[in-house]
């Protein structure tokens, strides 16, 4: 029987400022819209935690069944490493699940909006499909489709939507940025098990590209949102010196660039990319947090 130390090891804690950084963006944007509800707020984190440890344990079912894990680079996996029995792996997840729909229907009846029954349901589909059935889109390359959706579209934008009842233009924006700066922990997963995952025949993005394309695209990725990050600061009713609180993601951007292309030192390969993922994970926190900053300070201070 696994150990409680085992199990939180296969929740995979590093993956959970993905959940929670886009829900703290979205809790920026209702401070500034001036439709906070703290209850509203705790319970979209609390959802956006239970559906990532589900997606965490399912992906762990269903990759260690498939053999995928069997010779993973990265930390090891319960099924795959024999370390559960695959039908707790599986319990465990649904679970989650479980507690995520039921998260999610208080959301809905606090709310008001039942239509989003539909996105709850589409959001516990794709956790499942990732890596679970027949045709499992993450192994077409189609993982960050998801995560950009999921994790940042609906994430935030819906976490904006049952407080605020509609989503601004600013609120767009922000969930595109936490999209983003989480398909580039998703990329940079990927790019540590090309060896593996092209032998397992498990064709993500990453593998598709290749090893030298992928580090581009992740790099570029990330570019990218740290300047829509910038670009924020200089809209109306957003104070441009909120910039400031973007300083320690921007430093965070720069190591991971500069270690996934070699710049100045050796390129990370392997077992030591797995350091660069908790590295992402804290640069999309220090991001969601900015952002949370910047639009609560815009809003109190004239």
């Amino acid at each position: 029987m696994a150990s409680f130390s085992t199990w939180i090891h296969g929740a995979r804690l590093q993956t959970l400022p993905a959940s929670i950084s886009p829900i703290f963006a979205g809790v920026g944007v209702t401070l500034w819209l001036d439709t906070f509800d703290v209850f509203l707020s705790i319970l979209c984190v609390l959802a956006g935690l239970t559906i990532q440890l589900a997606v965490n344990y399912s992906n762990d079912y269903s990759d260690g069944i498939r053999g995928t894990d069997k010779n993973r680079i990265g930390p090891a996996r319960l099924t795959g490493g024999d370390l559960a029995h695959p039908y707790t792996v599986l319990a465990v997840a649904i679970g989650f699940y479980g507690l995520t729909a039921a998260l999610g229907l208080i959301i809905i009846a606090f709310s008001g909006q039942w239509w989003l029954i539909l996105v709850g349901v589409a959001a516990i589909a794709a956790g499942w499909f990732y890596t679970g059935g027949k045709r499992p889109y993450g192994y077409m390359g189609l993982g960050e489709v998801f995560v950009f959706v999921f994790f940042g579209l609906v994430a935030c934008g819906g976490t904006i939507f049952v407080q605020a009842g509609g989503v601004p233009l600013l609120g767009w924006l922000s969930s595109c940025i936490m999209g983003l700066v989480a398909c580039c922990i998703l990329m940079l997963n990927n790019i540590r098990d090309i060896p593996t995952d092209t032998y397992a025949g498990k064709k993500t993005l990453a593998v598709r590209m290749g090893d030298n394309r992928a580090r581009i695209a992740y790099s570029i990725t990330l570019i990218f949102a740290m300047s829509m990050c910038f670009g924020l600061c200089f809209t109306p009713n957003i104070h441009t010196w909120c910039a400031v609180f973007f300083l320690p993601s921007l430093v965070f951007v720069a190591i991971n660039i500069a270690r996934i292309l070699g710049i100045g030192q050796p390129a990370a390969h392997g077992g030591s990319i797995n350091k660069l993922v908790k590295l992402s994970g804290l640069t999309e926190l220090t991001m969601g947090l900015a952002l949370l900053a910047t639009f609560w300070v815009s809003a109190n201070l004239v």
